[in-house]
């Protein structure tokens, strides 16, 4: 219970807040805007972006993937130098949050810039940036985390400083009326795991931090089982802040954290292109099964506070059926083989991989699961 804390980004959550961008940025900035694959253009979003900017000077940039690839945001980081940019406008999921917090660094950076998610380099300037978020899965709308994935190594890494959180950020449900089912259900999730893996590790008695975090278990459990009636304003809405709230760093701070079922995650999205919240539905029950006696006081307690189980013996084991049920429900792969990976070849090379990273020698809360138990978790997750 020692902690720090500080979010400045500024939310502007609900319907019709995009409008308000065009008082949050200062007059007379060059911004880019940028964004994913078009979708902000079929549902409007990209209208209303434009009109909120309107006086401004506006450099678009598009294309950014589903894994933000160091290799696309490069062309940014050269445009945001040529056409000297001094502010950064992220407009969609996560992902394309992810990538222009890397923009926004190494547009000041003149080494080789993957140092920054390698590690190598520690951040001293980012140009401002803000968001107007269109699926709420990661938090990154206010945070300073992000993940980028380099496609020529086959790397996906994440880095975090306190320089690239947004300045605000719009949180406007509205803009998740069109997403596909499939993108939905991955922030649920997301979500979900992203609480879980600050949650699901061993009692040190803070009290408002489980608290907190089980509200947001509940709220997400309870969406899924709502996921049928999902095409109303207060469903969207519920999900967009409980995305955010997740990962904000509130419910982290002063407990331990684990993030190994993240970690392995990235490892199969990177080596198979499985999607990220994906990746976690199939790892985590087979990662919970695999440490369940370290885990087992925080497995009861979330089994009793979030999913109503009864005492028993084996509350811990049944708390993590619950968790594999939850995503069944929404259809999610439990298993490797439900995405498609079924050769052993591609698993042992997965393996391969993973035994040479020397960020994956010990990871978990407690530093105990080393490649050898990385293997167990991925071979039972087959």
């Amino acid at each position: 219970m020692k902690f720090n804390y500080q979010n400045p980004t500024k939310l502007l959550f609900g319907q019709g807040k995009i409008s308000e961008i065009r008082d949050q940025i200062p007059a007379g900035s060059r911004i880019l805007l940028a964004y994913g694959g078009g979708s902000i253009k079929a549902n409007g979003v990209y209208e209303q972006v434009l009109s909120a900017l309107e006086g401004f000077a506006v450099v678009e940039f598009s294309g950014i993937e589903a894994n933000p690839r160091f290799e696309t945001l490069e062309k940014a980081v050269e445009l945001v130098k040529e056409q000297k940019l001094n502010f950064i406008l992220a407009v969609g999921g996560g992902s394309v949050v992810d990538g222009c917090k890397f923009v926004a660094a190494a547009a000041h950076y003149d080494g080789d810039h993957w140092d920054i998610p390698s590690g190598k380099h520690r951040i001293q300037k980012a140009t401002p940036l803000a968001s107007v978020l269109t699926l709420p899965a990661t938090g990154s709308e206010s945070n300073g985390n992000s993940v980028i994935t380099r496609k020529s190594t086959g790397e996906k890494l994440a880095f975090g400083s306190p320089l690239v959180f947004p300045v605000f950020s719009v949180l406007d449900p509205d803009t998740m009326k069109t997403l596909p089912e499939r993108q939905l259900k991955n922030g649920l999730v997301d979500a979900f795991v992203h609480v879980c893996e600050q949650y699901l590790t061993f009692p040190t008695g803070a009290l408002v931090q489980d608290g907190y975090a089980e509200a947001l278990l509940r709220t997400l459990v309870q969406l899924g089982k709502s996921y049928p009636e999902r095409d109303t304003d207060e469903w969207r809405a519920n999900l967009m802040y409980a995305a955010n709230q997740g990962l904000n760093g509130l419910i982290s701070c002063g407990v331990p954290q684990d993030w190994a079922t993240h970690q392995i995650g990235h490892e199969l999205t990177a080596c198979f292109g499985i999607d990220h919240a994906q990746t976690l539905s199939i790892i985590q029950p087979s990662l919970l099964r695999s440490q369940i006696e370290l885990k087992r006081a925080k497995l009861e307690q979330m089994g009793t506070t979030v999913f109503a189980l009864p005492p028993s013996e084996d509350l811990a084991e049944k708390t993590v059926d619950a968790i594999e049920e939850f995503y069944q429900q929404l259809a999610m792969p439990i298993r490797l083989s439900d995405a498609n990976i079924t050769d052993q070849n591609d698993i042992d090379t997965l393996m391969h991989i993973i035994e040479s990273r020397d960020f994956l020698q010990a990871i978990g809360e407690h530093g105990k699961i080393t490649p050898g138990v990385i293997k167990d978790i991925v071979y039972s997750a087959r």
